[in-house]
């Protein structure tokens, strides 16, 4: 997490929002360290840690809304398991016009040969852009996991530095049918969280904090 985070503030300033009430979060033996952030030029940041089983089982999610440029939507996920590392970069459409995003791509390209990680079908399939990627390997695989993400975070972070200038309203409602669509649909987060603490104060985290879609 501390990696994306260093890559981001050496091009954007970013400022520690907190996470509030839900700053940290116990869901069936799995806790949850949140915090937000605003990247000013960029918009809303938020990070996830989940520690679950004693240690055993890790999970980091790295979040982007961006809602004061034309880029896309940033997913990261990674889950430390059962002697398996999963990498997730997922990258949902809330663009205006679009950004250039070739430079992920041949970063993509680049790593072809790890093998691929089966997402499934999910109801936001059409929103998610091909240049999405995920991988899944062994405890081995982490250091190049590392470096992938690294450079093709660094590739994002390069791209909303050229992106035009955005009006925010705008982004939000982009983002919004991505988010509201977690919220009735249902998603691997939003599934645990509305089970655990019910459909109103879920829609309260994820708009506040995860995502920044409130108004």
């Amino acid at each position: 997490m501390k990696q994306l985070l260093d890559i981001l503030k050496a091009d954007f300033e970013l400022e520690e929002l907190g996470a509030g009430e839900f700053s940290k979060i116990k869901v069936n033996g799995m806790n949850f360290t949140i915090n937000r952030y605003h990247a000013k030029g960029l918009g809303n940041v938020s990070t996830m840690e989940m520690k679950a089983f004693f240690g055993l089982m890790k999970m980091d999610t790295f979040v982007i809304n961006a809602t004061e440029c034309d880029m896309p939507l940033f997913s990261y996920d990674r889950v430390h398991a059962m002697g398996n590392d999963t990498l997730m970069l997922e990258i949902f459409d809330t663009m205006l016009e679009g950004a250039d995003l070739s430079g992920m791509k041949t970063v993509q390209a680049n790593y072809a040969y790890l093998p691929e990680h089966d997402m499934g079908s999910h109801w936001y399939d059409d929103i998610k852009l091909k240049v999405s990627l995920a991988k899944k390997g062994k405890k081995k695989d982490t250091p190049v996991y590392d470096k992938l993400k690294a450079e093709y975070f660094a590739e994002y972070v390069k791209a909303a530095k050229a992106a035009p200038v955005c009006e925010g309203d705008a982004k939000k409602e982009k983002a919004s049918v991505y988010v509201e669509g977690l919220l009735s649909n249902g998603g691997p987060a939003a599934s645990v969280f509305i089970k655990n603490y019910g459909a109103e104060k879920t829609a309260a985290f994820f708009r506040e904090v995860l995502f920044g879609t409130a108004k």
